[in-house]
């Protein structure tokens, strides 16, 4: 199979190498498999739920963010229901390796980022966040505004 099928039809590609790694977990010898790119392919999933994990807890921070600072919107039940919904998919996308990994205080410094596009400066600065808060079930999410108003040590 030419080389530059990876890059041609990633599809093909990827059901020629798990046939071949099925035949080769069989004790079949097999010559053709990409060992370069199913390497890269295998730490790219991890690398993907990873982000997909990060990608929630940012939009999560973002909504309860913008809940922080515009109470009277009446955008306020949509961004409670994301900021919920969000969590919810942090939590179903996390699993413990991913702890040492991701840095919430770097999330958060993102999602303020976002937020402040807006034109307002959220507070706090400092993350009051730790991961743990975040992926408690249920989300409450009154408990994390009430977060956002707490002084920071």
């Amino acid at each position: 199979m030419p080389d530059d099928l990876y890059w041609d039809d990633t599809l093909l590609w990827s059901e020629h190498q798990s046939a071949l790694l099925r035949r080769l977990a069989a004790g079949e010898r097999v010559n053709d498999v990409d060992w370069e790119h199913v390497i890269e392919e295998i730490e790219d999933v991890g690398k993907t739920e990873l982000r997909a994990c990060e990608s929630c807890i940012r939009q999560a921070l973002v909504h309860l963010l913008k809940l922080h600072l515009w109470q009277e919107s009446d955008a306020v039940p949509h961004w409670r229901g994301e900021a919920r919904a969000f969590l919810t998919g942090a939590r179903r996308a996390f699993s413990q390796s991913m702890r040492q990994k991701l840095d919430i205080a770097g999330i958060y410094a993102d999602a303020r980022e976002i937020v402040e596009e807006r034109g307002q400066e959220p507070a706090p600065t400092l993350c009051p966040f730790t991961l743990d808060d975040l992926l408690t079930t249920p989300s409450d999410i009154d408990a994390l505004l009430a977060r956002l108003d707490m002084p920071m040590p």
